[in-house]
């Protein structure tokens, strides 16, 4: 039995599937058996496996510089160019960067941050952050605060009190709208609750509202039309900034730059940007912030004598360097246009399973997509557990296909950018044959609800 405390996994129950090498859109086990990779690894490989370019780049840079800190004004070449490239893309005005080393971290650093600056505006009670239920935003201890799933906060004891986080809506129509209720009632009713939030704790307690502008790990979802655009005028009025945790999102996910452009979420004060950032390759991260929340933040570190955060690894330059590659192929080799263009294909293909007696709701954007299994098609009723989900995963994998059951009993597509629309046929079809297995596991355990 191995020595390693699995990530993310129930204890009593490592399968373990020991992964070799990858190729492309595909990765092979110790014994040779080739799966299609349907998630990405996690939502993060956007250029695949074995990229060369990717590799050169790496050794390359270990070869000139393999260490060097960030540390009281240290730098690198290779680290001032990611950062002026990044904020040239980005949405945000006049952006700085902070780098890290995960999406987890990064939003860590954006809460330090936030904290640092209201109180160099003389703000120190505006400090609270609303986020969602079913939100998703990182496993450390205030990631993981502002995470809005169960699993991440059961017996973990997370300070959310003392953080400050509040909870808002999910913005999920299927399984929020209450008999009756259209898609813009279903929005005008959940952005009044935001708002009624705000008017108890009071406006000048809340610093941001944190929201991946399409979700990923709480099951993909996609708000309704209208959603984004009421809620950026409810913080407007009330002098709350917009946090995008684009983690997943970013960089050509959902058939745009960035989820933000494909939401219509207008100039967003903060981005919270890792994944794809460097196609997985290396770790790396950036919290970004506006230009003058940064520019205001300079005499209050002046003061204490330094800006009292920073990672061993901020600004690594192999991951810089990496990362930096990574932006240039995707603007070379137009990857968002062809991820805009096969995204298409795949949300067509996947809706194709629309009348299985399994299927609940499909949902997507782009490359990113999600179809949720029901315990009765015309009710929508859930599935007591995550059984149906994990036994579709497995089928999923017997069928040579790795993908990944998230929110229970939903199954997550987020394959490489680079797939081609025949990869996607073939996710299509190992995703069939697994469907069809896990309807013979409901019917035989009598699992579906009348």
């Amino acid at each position: 039995m191995s020595k390693i405390i699995y990530p993310t996994t129930n204890f009593k129950a490592t399968n373990t599937l020991t992964i070799e090498r990858g190729e492309g859109a595909y990765v092979y086990d110790s014994n040779g058996n080739q799966y299609l990779e349907a998630l990405a690894g996690l939502w993060c490989t956007s250029l695949g496996y074995n990229n060369r370019e990717l590799v050169e780049t790496a050794s390359e840079q270990m070869s000139k510089l393999s260490f060097s800190h960030m540390f009281g004004g240290k730098t690198h070449q290779v680290g001032i160019d990611l950062a002026e490239k990044l904020s040239a893309m980005v949405p945000v005005e006049n952006a700085k960067i902070f780098f890290g080393n995960s999406g987890s971290d990064a939003n860590d650093t954006h809460i330090k941050m936030l904290r640092y600056y209201f109180n160099a505006i003389g703000k120190p009670e505006k400090f609270k952050i609303i986020s969602r239920e079913r939100s998703y935003h990182g496993v450390t201890i205030a990631a993981a605060s502002l995470t809005g799933l169960p699993p991440n906060h059961t017996h973990f004891d997370l300070p959310f009190e003392a953080l400050g986080v509040l909870r808002t809506d999910a913005p999920h129509y299927y399984r929020g709208a209450l008999p009756g209720e259209t898609e813009t009632q279903f929005v005008d009713r959940i952005t009044n609750n935001l708002e009624q939030l705000i008017l108890k704790e009071g406006a000048n307690t809340i610093a941001a509202f944190i929201a991946e502008p399409i979700t990923g790990a709480s099951g993909v979802i996609v708000p309704p039309a209208g959603y984004y655009e009421k809620v950026q005028a409810i913080l407007n009025k009330h002098d709350i900034l917009f946090w995008a945790d684009e983690v997943i999102t970013g960089f050509g996910r959902t058939g745009n730059d960035f989820g933000c452009t494909t939401m219509n979420i207008q100039k967003p004060d903060m981005m919270t940007l890792a994944k794809q950032l460097s196609s997985a390759y290396m770790p790396i991260s950036a919290s970004v912030i506006r230009g003058d929340m940064y520019e205001a933040m300079i005499e209050q570190s002046a003061n204490v004598g330094v800006f009292g955060h920073g990672y061993t690894y901020s600004g690594h330059p192999v991951a810089c360097a990496v990362a930096l590659k990574t932006l240039e192929i995707y603007e070379r080799d137009n990857i968002f246009g062809h991820a805009a263009e096969v995204g298409d294909y795949m949300q067509k293909r996947l809706r194709e399973f629309a009348d299985h007696p399994l299927v609940g709701e499909i949902r997507g954007k782009g490359m990113i997509g999600a179809i949720e299994m029901v315990a009765n098609k015309q009710t929508g009723q859930a599935f007591n557990n995550g059984a149906v989900g994990a036994f579709a995963q497995q089928a999923c994998q017997t069928h040579g296909m790795i993908t990944r059951s998230v929110a229970g009993s939903s199954l997550a597509f987020c394959p490489p950018l680079i797939v081609t629309e025949a990869q996607i046929d073939e996710m299509i079809e190992k995703f069939g044959k697994a469907l069809g297995d896990t309807l013979g596991f409901v019917q035989q355990e009598g699992l579906f609800v009348k």
